[in-house]
């Protein structure tokens, strides 16, 4: 483990991607190519009390990297690289709860780039084997200051050695949000033809809800947006910020959102348990929050007023499966 006070860059810095070999680029473009176009799931069977509603959730564990931050991270890594940011030398710095830096990671092997990530150390144990199976350099922080410490450290790691890092900055970088004002918004509308009257995401970097937002309100200003965050700065909802106590991401616009619903941590446990026991479905902590606080909304909808609900659903519940919640009742 990488001391996170260090003040020097990290023993394995020299990482590169002659360590493995440079993978072909039609792999990578293969990888980036299969991003995104993300199926949307029905979830009626969760709402049989409210027929006039239709829910969805967006099954982004289809991309590759198996959550919805490889939009976000193909963004930010295409954009890096035309602007010759991310140029050969460079290496990619950012911090992460888990799932950017895993598409992070992918990527990074994928094209031939070194990636280093500053990462709380009490994220899940799946999270950090799949990081070091990418082969990323990993600066564990301190548990207790969650990801605001690990954006902390990488800002000071960015500060320190301008010349050897490409810093992402996945919380202050435009292309997070662009990512899917460009395509998550565009795909929703087009598979629910127009007709989705509510959209409701987490609040992590903020990117999917704010992108996703801007652009559904172009398309229909009518349809409401509610974003979803944790009841306190000490939660189980792995990904996700309670922004009242935390460092308020840079692409945040408070702004966008009709609505914001505080979530529980033991109301999205249990959400997790009973979709995976009651209807096949393996979801992460997260997605299964967002179903928490969609089917709060759906419960507002006036029975005279059909609506059209889509969630995301970040992340399967692959990488929290040595949670202890699993094994409650």
């Amino acid at each position: 483990m990488t001391p996170a006070t260090s003040d020097s860059a990290p023993a394995s810095a020299s990482h590169s991607a002659a360590t493995s070999g440079v993978a072909p680029p039609a792999l990578g473009e293969a990888l980036l190519a299969r991003i995104g176009n993300t199926p949307l799931l029905p979830l009626d069977a969760l709402t049989v009390q409210l027929p006039h509603v239709a829910l969805w959730g967006k099954a982004e564990w289809y991309n590759p990297g198996g959550s919805v931050k490889d939009r976000a991270a193909a963004r930010i890594v295409t954009e890096a690289r035309r602007a010759g940011k991310l140029a050969p030398g460079k290496i990619l710095l950012d911090s992460t709860s888990g799932n950017t830096g895993i598409a992070y990671a992918m990527l990074g092997a994928a094209l031939g780039f070194p990636v280093t990530l500053c990462v709380p150390e009490n994220v899940s144990p799946e999270r950090k084997r799949i990081l070091q199976a990418y082969g990323a350099n990993i600066i564990y922080t301190d548990p207790g200051e969650g990801s605001d410490g690990a954006l902390k450290i990488a800002r000071q790691y960015a500060e320190r050695h301008p010349d050897l890092y490409f810093y992402a900055d996945q919380y202050g970088n435009s292309a997070n949000w662009r990512a899917h004002y460009e395509t998550t918004a565009n795909e929703i509308w087009q598979q629910t033809e127009g007709r989705i009257t509510h959209f409701v995401a987490m609040l992590g970097t903020t990117g999917t809800f704010v992108g996703t937002t801007r652009r559904l309100k172009e398309l229909n200003p009518r349809i409401r947006c509610i974003s979803l965050q944790p009841d306190s700065a000490f939660h189980g909802i792995e990904g996700a910020k309670y922004l009242p106590a935390a460092i308020v991401p840079g692409i945040y616009d408070a702004s966008l959102a009709d609505e914001n619903l505080e979530i529980t941590t033991e109301a999205a446990h249990a959400m997790a348990r009973r979709l995976a026991r009651g209807h096949g479905l393996l979801l992460g902590v997260s997605a299964a929050a967002a179903i928490v606080g969609s089917l709060l909304i759906a419960g507002q909808v006036k029975k005279d007023q059909p609506a059209t609900v889509v969630t995301i659903l970040c992340d399967s519940g692959e990488k929290y499966l040595t949670e202890r919640f699993w094994r409650e009742e």
